[in-house]
């Protein structure tokens, strides 16, 4: 286990370094600027987005300026789906780097259907995503690995692991890893259940693969309804390769902007400084035109007092 630990910290950190050049179930309010400012040192970490949150006008150069234009440090693409030489260019002519891709295909082509015909398409397309992320630059490919509603959790288990095993190899020859999102897709954890549900599970399920080429791309925000993300952060704790942000409101139930929500952002830096995470952080909220992109590039930097 200790071997694993080390080989996916160095992970990490190769990742960051080359892309740069229990718990609370009752309901706590958010911290107020001064809290959320103050509270830890600021800390350099790299904000990315997803491609869709960028809506302006003209073409992939002009999406990736804007991007830039906000405070972000990369973009994430949707794979399969690439354009490679168009983005190319829009990464040549603008600065702006690809860290990674979102599967583009994940929610209805699963990984864990019971039908072959369609695992053998999510492996495929998988390694499309795989291939296409290499091409221009990136070094994750984010991954709903299943849906609970396919079968048993058993039977989700053993038929996404045996299934994303297959795309290691390629993983390992071109240097990308998979970068597992916690999402509401009844897997891993109790969808109609308690608030202080633990990471338990997704600790032991990314383990199950033993590589260093399969990690976590931790959401923030995605199960604050149903457990303490500063706590979820230090179970998962190496296992953690990337991040995503996004705001959730217990009181509302109901999603918010980053820092307008009542997740504990102060613990969840907390958490961050204790396992020693340096890397990516991704944006996916609501996103819009140049205005909106840069409220939630400062967003960002005030939840995590990014430097």
């Amino acid at each position: 286990m200790s071997s694993r630990k080390d080989s996916l910290a160095s992970r990490r950190h190769f990742l960051s370094v080359a892309a740069a050049a229990s718990a609370m179930a009752a309901y706590r309010p958010h911290a107020s600027a001064a809290e959320i400012k103050h509270t830890t040192q600021p800390r350099r970490l790299l904000k990315t987005l997803k491609i869709g949150m960028v809506r302006v006008s003209g073409d992939l150069t002009d999406k990736f300026a804007a991007a830039k234009a906000a405070g972000f440090d990369g973009i994430e693409l949707d794979s399969p789906g690439i354009d490679v030489q168009a983005t190319l260019k829009a990464i040549e002519q603008t600065g702006l780097p690809v860290d990674g891709s979102v599967d583009s295909t994940h929610w209805k082509i699963t990984h864990s259907h019971a039908d072959p015909e369609i695992r053998k398409q999510a492996l495929e397309d998988l390694h499309t995503a795989i291939r296409q992320t290499h091409a221009v630059g990136g070094h994750t490919v984010l991954l709903v690995v299943g849906v609970g509603t396919d079968g048993t959790e058993e039977e989700v288990w053993e038929r996404s692991l045996r299934n994303i095993k297959q795309a290691l190899p390629l993983c390992a020859e071109l240097g990308i890893t998979i970068a597992i999102e916690n999402v509401w897709n009844r897997f891993l954890y109790v969808h109609d259940g308690p608030a202080n549900q633990t990471a338990e599970k997704f600790a032991q399920y990314v383990d199950a693969f033993n590589s260093p080429w399969v990690g976590m791309q931790f959401d923030i925000g995605n199960h604050w309804k149903y457990g303490d993300p500063a706590e979820w952060i230090r179970t998962l704790s190496h296992r953690i390769v990337k991040l995503d942000i996004k705001g959730f409101s217990r009181a509302d139930n109901d999603w918010r902007d980053i820092t307008k929500d009542d997740l504990p952002w102060a613990d969840v830096r907390l958490a961050l400084d204790e396992i020693d995470f340096h890397g990516w952080v991704a944006a996916e909220v609501g996103g819009g035109g140049q205005d909106r992109l840069t409220e939630i590039a400062q967003q960002m930097d005030l939840a995590l007092n990014i430097g």
